[in-house]
């Protein structure tokens, strides 16, 4: 009786789906339930080991260097002419990018003290076009300028205002990166008498000003623009084409 109690229970069991299927036979084509929670109480859980990882987890770590570029911020500030010249001359395509082979050459060069690790990691980044090439200019913009918007910073200390309406940044362009980092050390040396200029002219209090007053108040601190260069910075900060520019934006792009 033992034996043959299971096989007749099995066997009885294994019946009543046939048996309801043909009594509706349009609940036969219908797949199988998934089981639920309650059916897989007792079963092992899938260590999450051997789960699958996805990419963006493993890439992330590569692409995130903020540690590396405020380490030598220092240092580039204070050789980054020396640094865009070598560039410069290795690119001879003048394309804003040079082999990463000739930035470690430049690393090197310029004492940038980087580790094996820390050098994988930059050129990886500044990798943009995944073509073993080295975008220079946004290596440096980066270390240099500050276009990033950020919420907080020691800018509201000295009273560098964001504008009523926020601007939405145009296109970081090759001319534009060449125009800042050309005129940035003129407006470290004069940005405060400077900032006053633009308030004076700024009657309305909105943080903007005409593109000839713009033009105007850097011509006043013997900071010329060639006609490029005004349209680059131009096409950066007055992307709606409203015909005026965020004075405290610019500023800011300089200083933190």
């Amino acid at each position: 009786m033992p034996s043959i109690t299971p096989c007749a229970t099995s066997s009885e069991t294994s019946t009543k789906p046939v048996t309801h299927a043909m009594q509706n036979p349009h609940l036969s084509s219908q797949p199988a339930r998934p089981k639920t929670s309650s059916s897989l109480v007792g079963q092992k859980s899938i260590p999450a080991s051997s789960r699958p990882q996805t990419t963006a987890t493993s890439s992330a770590p590569i692409l995130n260097c903020e540690t590396i570029e405020n380490k030598i911020r220092k240092n580039i500030q204070h050789s980054w002419r020396g640094i865009l010249k070598v560039c410069k001359e290795k690119d001879v395509g003048k394309l804003g990018e040079i082999p990463v082979s000739d930035f470690l050459d430049i690393a090197e060069k310029f004492n940038l003290d980087l580790s094996e690790g820390e050098i994988k990691q930059i050129t990886t980044k500044y990798d943009l076009k995944k073509n073993g090439r080295f975008a220079y200019y946004d290596f440096l913009q980066r270390c240099i300028l500050f276009l990033k918007p950020q919420e907080s910073s020691l800018l509201q200390r000295v009273i560098i205002q964001k504008p009523q309406k926020p601007l939405s940044p145009g296109p970081q362009t090759l001319s534009f990166f060449s125009a800042m980092l050309r005129i940035q050390p003129q407006i470290l040396h004069c940005w405060r008498p400077m900032k006053r200029t633009f308030k004076s002219y700024d009657e309305s209090h909105t943080g903007l000003l005409r593109i000839a007053d713009f033009r105007q108040v850097l011509h006043d601190y013997r900071i010329n623009l060639t006609e490029e260069e005004l349209f680059s910075i131009l096409e950066y900060y007055d992307k709606t084409l409203s015909s005026k520019i965020s004075y405290n934006d610019f500023l800011r792009a300089f200083i933190q």
